[in-house]
């Protein structure tokens, strides 16, 4: 198979490219130059934004291509025009957080998505940034579109600052908040699981939206904070505290807390998907175990400092904040 991955040089994108290489594909790589392409990978620099910023593209054909891009959808539909007689299918990288909120736990992929996007936008807000670019890619592709709408994703070479960041903390030992309940339901994706779904869903010839996360409930905040104590060998002390004394305390979840979402609206949207999709169609999930430890061996690799992506904030809560919080 012969991919095309627009941006494959940081989380998601490496990880499908490194997944795709080691199957043994050719692999392609259109990215802004910031990072070095994955060895293996051939490299293409541009910058989507700008007059001309497509041109590495004009030349080439592939049987597929993965587009990450997060910001203006005309930007994917320009990619897509230029690409619609050249590539074979168009796997879109998009998220769960196209369906209108709130979003019940147990919605599917025909659940009601945002108003106001469009393929011709420039860049506004995510959730319409993102069906934005979905509507762009089934214009131009039709029914060899293929719209990935992953809910919470994690694991080596995490850029956004989830469970790096938790990791982190609780490798610094001492007491931490653990924000309760402590059997509150999670749901997320591995990186690499996305990764060889996706491939696997291009080699088959699949189009259209798919949830792509593990089931419901297939870990809890206990599990995860207790896994990141053990892999770290940490002597963190985790004083489970509940929401009402958070969110009293000033603190937000999933931006002060990552990862972390009390009970309620917002958890059954974020992290309540229907993935029976996706899991009829082939998708495997590791162990919670498997992602901690492998991301930690990542991390401690690197320096222990994870990579930032430019255009998102540092998650994390404050120690002073912590501190209050805990009466310490």
């Amino acid at each position: 198979m012969r991919l095309l991955i627009l941006g494959g040089t940081e989380f998601v994108g490496r990880a499908v490219t490194e997944a795709a290489l080691a199957r043994g594909w050719q692999v392609t790589v259109f990215h802004l130059g910031r990072h070095t392409a994955p060895a293996g990978a051939t490299g293409l620099v541009g910058d989507r934004t700008a007059p001309d910023g497509l041109a590495a593209l004009a030349e080439g054909e592939w049987d597929a291509v993965v587009d990450t891009w997060s910001a203006a959808p005309s930007a994917v539909r320009d990619a897509a025009r230029l690409l619609v007689d050249r590539v074979g299918r168009f796997a879109y990288v998009s998220s769960r957080s196209v369906y209108a909120y709130p979003a019940p736990a147990g919605l599917s992929e025909d659940g009601p998505v945002v108003e106001g996007a469009s393929p011709d936008a420039g860049q506004t807000r995510y959730p319409q940034d993102k069906r934005g670019g979905e509507l762009a890619a089934e214009a131009v592709f039709g029914d060899r579109a293929l719209l990935l709408r992953p809910g919470l994703i994690i694991g080596p070479w995490e850029n956004i600052g989830r469970l790096p960041w938790w990791l982190g903390r609780i490798s610094r030992g001492g007491p931490v908040l653990a924000p309760g309940p402590r059997d509150n339901p999670l749901q997320y994706i591995d990186v690499r699981d996305f990764a060889e779904w996706t491939l696997d869903a291009l080699r088959q010839g699949l189009g259209g939206a798919y949830n792509l996360a593990s089931p419901p409930g297939h870990t809890t905040m206990a599990e995860l904070l207790d896994t990141c104590v053990r892999v770290t060998g940490s002597d963190a002390e985790l004083r489970w505290t509940d929401p009402e004394v958070i969110t009293a305390a000033g603190i937000k979840s999933w931006s002060d807390l990552p990862i972390w979402v009390p009970p309620g609206a917002l958890h059954d949207t974020l992290l309540g998907g229907n993935v029976a999709k996706a899991l009829a169609a082939g998708l495997r999930y590791r162990p919670l175990s498997e992602t901690v430890s492998d991301t930690w061996t990542w991390l401690t690799s690197i320096g222990g400092e994870a990579p930032q992506r430019p255009d998102r904030p540092r998650l994390g809560l404050a120690p002073e904040l912590e501190a209050k919080a805990l009466n310490l």
